[in-house]
């Protein structure tokens, strides 16, 4: 199991074994390089813990668990956490400040303890089966032991087709689960135990304080503090600078706090003018005076990447960036072995259109739907562009969720395909084993825990909860993992989550402005031009490629005589959707993409299983 999570660990691996228990672990050395080998035991060795990620907090937690008298033999982070655990049991979560999956073995109370951090950015699997129960970082690290079966989860497939993703706590194989972000999982007298133990705080908004200057002032000095904290390491570090506002607000409060180091900073672009933001990131760097390293990502590139696609994603994941991604992260290791990124910024301070979306959509569904379905018709005719962000691309989207009701609406704009969408497109036996289930009812239940009833801060619960932590979290964590990089997330940081779910909602989305706050914490100390440009995701020209370098791939893949052979999707429909995309009449990237990917995981996971 140990052995196929080699890529996430190369440094080192460690292994205890104790009765019903074995833990494994593959290290990557970022903290303690001497002594901090895993698993790592308290005094009497009586608690063992193995951990992934960091906890940031350490030196302060080790300070205040010494006074308590607690010994340490490493100056390790995974220590804290079996000396807390001693201190404070289960609550010894709400002392961590970290991106972590951790696993740790109290023998005298027979009991196994996991946790995920608040936000998702780590990874834990696992699975309960004949007596035993079997976890890991990634898929393939479960599916390595016996009891464990490679079984498609046709709902899994599903929701994938809904998403684009997996979102937790599900996964594409029968019997598999994730834990979900901000949860622990508790093992103790033949009983499993699973409980939330963190979610976002929007219980303290404070609607009516609006002094934008003080605010503004908090988040930055919330984002210095984060970055602090993320840049302590025992190896080198840099930062992931795309051009956009997020990562351009991390390398600054990392040359703020840091002013002594010369930062290294690395982008990458595309040959295609529309997608590539290498200009912009090249004038952040200048302005902000780091060493900083440009990459080009082209057609060849992705072409190379496809033929190992399915073997590097751990679960499918219809997002095109992972390329690209994966790229950055592999030129990046050459220089350093850690790197901080701006993710969760346009999910926290309302980045997306989707967040522009909810005042046009408020009003155009008191349409009758029968106008709204009309007029999806006439612009679902236009010619689709090909430029990052059309505007065709983007009124289809808006108005393919106009149907629905808010959160669904939010979830059909980001992607994905509707259930009617998705009857056409698989064959008629998995339509039928899927008929009675709706894959919007993981939505509502997600939804109907979100603390608050503001539709701008729901719109951010539903982004961090689905989309941040099932897609954007998963692509960084596994494209840079695969090369041994560690990528850190600044704007994650549960403090400064914490000061963005406490302001009122005004602030962050002010009319037609988007991350409004934090466009005014960054004033002077971003150029302009960059705090003034339109919002560009790392969007990737798959419409283009599919057309063109990437077209013998796409027609080999979705052959319809490979397709029959399997027996999940139904050729006509999947040959249609590709001679329209070939031909121009229609952009249909998303879904096509979604069914690539797809299929060359499964090629990768289930080479042998056919559905008739």
């Amino acid at each position: 199991m140990t052995a196929t999570l080699g890529h996430r660990g190369p440094d080192d691996e460690g292994y205890f074994v104790d009765g019903p228990v074995a833990l494994g672990h593959r290290r990557l050395q970022i903290i303690d390089l001497a002594t901090g080998r895993q698993p790592i035991a308290n005094e009497t060795g009586t608690v063992h813990a193995i951990l992934n990620g960091e906890i940031y907090n350490y030196r302060r937690l080790a300070a205040m668990l010494r006074e308590r008298g607690h010994r340490f033999a490493t100056s390790s982070d995974t220590e804290v956490i079996v000396h807390a655990w001693e201190e404070f049991g289960e609550d010894c979560l709400a002392h961590f400040n970290g991106m972590f999956s951790f696993v740790l073995w109290d023998a005298e109370r027979q009991t196994l303890f996991a946790a995920r951090d608040r936000m998702g950015e780590k990874p834990f699997y696992y699975a309960e089966r004949g007596g035993w129960l079997v976890f890991g970082s990634e898929l393939r690290a479960l599916v390595a032991h016996p009891e464990i079966a490679r079984a498609l989860d046709l709902r899994g497939l599903s929701r994938y087709l809904t998403s684009g993703y997996l979102p937790d706590p599900h996964t594409i194989l029968e019997g598999v689960v994730k834990l979900p972000p901000g949860h622990a999982l508790t093992v103790a007298g033949g009983k499993t135990r699973v409980s939330r133990y963190w979610d976002l705080p929007f219980g303290a908004t404070r609607r009516g304080d609006e002094r934008i200057e003080a605010w503004a002032e908090r988040l930055w000095d919330g984002l210095c503090v984060s970055v602090r904290h993320r840049l302590v390491s025992d190896v080198p570090v840099g930062v992931f600078l795309s051009g956009g506002i997020d990562s351009g607000a991390v390398t600054a409060a990392a040359v703020a706090v840091a002013p002594e180091s010369r930062l290294q900073t690395f982008s990458m672009g595309f040959d295609e003018a529309s997608y590539s933001e290498e200009r912009f990131a090249r004038a952040v760097a200048e302005h902000l005076g780091t060493e900083h390293h440009q990459f080009t990502f082209t057609a060849s590139d992705a072409a190379a990447l496809l033929a190992r696609l399915g073997s590097l994603l751990d679960e499918p994941l219809a997002d095109p960036a992972f390329l690209p991604t994966l790229h950055l992260a592999r030129q990046t290791r050459a220089t350093v072995t850690v790197a901080l990124g701006g993710d969760g910024g346009d999910e926290l301070l309302c980045g997306y259109p989707t967040f522009l979306a909810l005042a046009p959509m408020a009003a155009i569904n008191r349409l009758p739907a029968p106008v709204l379905r009309a007029a999806a018709g006439v612009i679902g005719a236009l010619p689709s562009g090909t430029r990052y962000g059309s505007p065709s691309f983007l009124l289809k989207q808006f108005l393919r969720g106009a149907v629905h009701p808010p959160d669904v609406a939010a979830q059909v704009m980001m992607g994905g395909l509707t259930p009617p969408e998705q009857r056409d497109l698989l064959s008629p036996g998995v339509g039928t084993a899927v008929a009675d289930f709706d894959p919007y009812g993981d939505l509502a239940e997600i939804m109907a825990d979100a603390p608050t009833d503001d539709p701008v801060d729901r719109l951010i619960y539903h982004h961090c909860k689905l989309y941040l932590a099932g897609q954007t979290l998963v692509k960084m964590d596994r494209a840079t993992m695969a090369c041994g990089v560690e990528a850190r997330a600044p704007f994650l940081d549960p403090e400064l989550v914490a000061l963005v779910c406490a302001m009122p909602p005004t602030l962050k989305l002010r009319r037609w402005t988007t991350k409004h706050v934090l466009k005014r914490a960054l004033a002077g100390r971003l150029p302009d031009a960059i705090l003034e440009r339109r919002k560009q995701g790392f969007g990737v020209p798959i419409a283009q490629w599919l057309r063109g370098p990437l077209r013998p791939v796409l027609e080999q893949t979705l052959h319809p005589d490979r397709l029959r052979r399997v027996g999940l999707f139904a050729p006509a429909a999947v040959t249609r959707l590709v001679a329209e995309h070939l031909a121009g009449r229609s952009d249909h990237r998303k879904v096509l993409w979604q069914l690539l990917v797809f299929e060359l995981w499964r090629e990768a996971y289930l080479p042998d299983s056919r559905w008739s």
